[in-house]
């Protein structure tokens, strides 16, 4: 497929469609939560979630029935006129591009909306090509209701050919906000051997050498490891976002952290939460730990030019470690700017 030439890359692709972004807009997103927007009794709650959650998603795809699309499309709208979201992000996951659904939720989002509307996230995209048409139509929709910002796009990955395709997704457009793991899917794409949404398997796993009689030790591995890490370098290498996507087992809270946690590790910003007691769990998970960012700051002022080397509580710092400790000082400040107990923890001036 011919690439687009450079100069052109970041162009509007529609006569009075605002200019793409150079670079993401410096936001804090450590969750994005789901909430079933024609349900009344969820709508309700958005007024507090707002002070609480980093990300609002409106689902309009997995979990609304069909009967409920059209009701679940006019109630997130009506929750986005109805409130002012401020530094919390207002995102939908819209219906999957070959469903009867996804033309209208995109238009009269767009519509209804406006600049209110931050991200659109798109379900089983397969390649750039998918990601190539909601780009046109967004600068078409943009353009044609005056919308003074570019509207992203997230990527879920929950096919095969879309990890396969992964590069090409993440370097489609200037309009790429980030991808998410999407593990039930995937796992029905892959013919894998899980109904688990997200997580291990304890049928997954590597046995210890033998020792005599001695009971043989099994270790759980992870069976997403290989697809987060592929999604990572993706989206490290086009300057968008990866997150993790969602935990199914709402009571198994312990399990739920420790996922997050391996997803934090490996580089990604967030994680999907689908009910209230995530939230929490995902700002304890991606919020640097105090001590760590402590340290971290400690060698920031040890090699304020990030050269050379020091030694730090008997440990050499370099320039390696300068550019690992300043990604976590960035984050934490990200951090304390929405979150005051944390701000006090971190310490930073």
């Amino acid at each position: 497929m011919p690439e687009k030439l450079p100069r052109n890359f970041y162009k509007p692709l529609a006569i009075g469609a605002p200019e793409p972004y150079r670079e993401l807009p410096v936001r804090l997103e450590r969750m994005i939560h789901f909430l079933p927007p024609h349900l009344e009794k969820f709508r309700a709650k958005v007024p507090e979630l707002i002070g609480t959650v980093d990300v609002l998603l409106g689902n309009l795809e997995d979990a609304i029935p069909a009967d409920a699309k059209v009701a679940a499309r006019e109630g997130l709208i009506a929750l986005g006129r109805a409130n002012d979201f401020g530094a919390t992000g207002l995102w939908t996951r819209i219906n999957a591009l070959n469903s009867p659904w996804a033309v209208d939720d995109i238009v009269e989002l767009v519509g209804a909306l406006g600049a209110k509307l931050d991200v659109v996230m798109v379900p089983k995209v397969d390649g750039p090509w998918d990601i190539h048409y909601v780009d046109q139509l967004l600068a078409q929709l943009e353009a044609k209701h005056a919308v003074g910002k570019p509207i992203l796009i997230h990527a879920i990955l929950e096919t095969a050919e879309g990890v396969k395709n992964v590069d090409a997704i993440a370097a489609a457009s200037p309009r790429m906000h980030g991808m998410s793991l999407g593990p039930a899917d995937l796992a029905a794409s892959r013919a894998m051997k899980t109904t688990r949404v997200g997580g291990g398997h304890p049928d997954y796993a590597v046995l210890a050498d033998p020792n005599g009689d001695a009971p043989r030790t099994a270790f759980q591995q992870d069976l997403w490891h290989y697809t987060v890490a592929k999604m990572v370098d993706a989206c490290a290498a086009n300057g968008i976002k990866p997150f993790y996507g969602p935990f199914g087992d709402f009571a198994d809270p312990a399990a739920c952290e420790a996922q997050f946690r391996n997803a934090f590790l490996q580089g990604c910003v967030g994680a999907w939460s689908l009910h209230p007691t995530q939230v929490d769990i995902a700002k304890r998970v991606f919020s640097p730990d105090p001590g760590e960012v402590r340290f971290a700051a400690r060698i920031l002022e040890a090699m304020p030019d990030g050269t050379g080397a020091v030694m730090i509580d008997g440990k050499m710092q370099d320039d390696a470690t300068w550019k690992q400790a300043k990604v976590i000082v960035d984050l934490a400040r990200i951090v304390a700017a929405r979150d005051p107990a944390l701000a006090a923890a971190y310490g930073l001036s």
